[in-house]
């Protein structure tokens, strides 16, 4: 993501200039996150403790735990920074890598098992175990994955809307 602060308030704060790393809470945009005041009320909000307040801005960090979309963050949040309607997904979604274990011949299946969509699959392979299949379509970037992949082979890439040329 990657950002400047510039709102006026930043701009009073001392952060105007300053640049955030990570991802968004859900359903918050890099123009809806200038109304965030710094309060820190989402990140006490979250009950799997994965907002984090960084230079004043919410961010999510997936190496704590996963979001499971509860909406507390939300609904606790005082400026507009959030949308009206509870955000079910982010804009952004897994991919596996080829350091994955399962790739590499040892068995690991810890993705799927606490994946809440199901959106990590594992097909047969011939002569070892079983290896990933993500679906980006269902695939709702909670996070969940990242913190329990031994491996740290497992991280976000954007959601990207390839355009159909007639």
């Amino acid at each position: 993501m990657g950002q400047v602060a510039t709102t006026r308030r930043a701009f009073l704060r001392g952060s105007a200039l300053r640049v955030t790393q990570g991802y968004y809470p859900p359903g918050v945009t890099e123009e809806s996150v200038r109304n965030c005041s710094g309060c820190a009320e989402c990140e006490k909000a979250c009950p799997t403790q994965v907002i984090l307040m960084r230079d004043g801005v919410p961010t999510v960090d997936f190496g704590i735990g996963e979001c499971t979309f509860c909406s507390k963050c939300s609904e606790r949040c005082p400026e507009r920074v959030f949308p009206p309607e509870p955000a079910v997904s982010f804009a952004h979604h897994a991919v596996i890598a080829d350091s994955c274990l399962a790739v590499n011949f040892v068995d690991c299946q810890a993705c799927r098992d606490v994946c809440p969509p199901a959106a990590i699959r594992f097909k047969p392979r011939l002569g070892g175990p079983f290896v990933p299949v993500l679906d980006t379509d269902s695939c709702t970037g909670c996070g969940a994955c990242i913190s329990v992949c031994p491996t740290r082979s497992i991280t976000m890439t954007a959601n990207t809307r390839e355009v159909a040329h007639a």
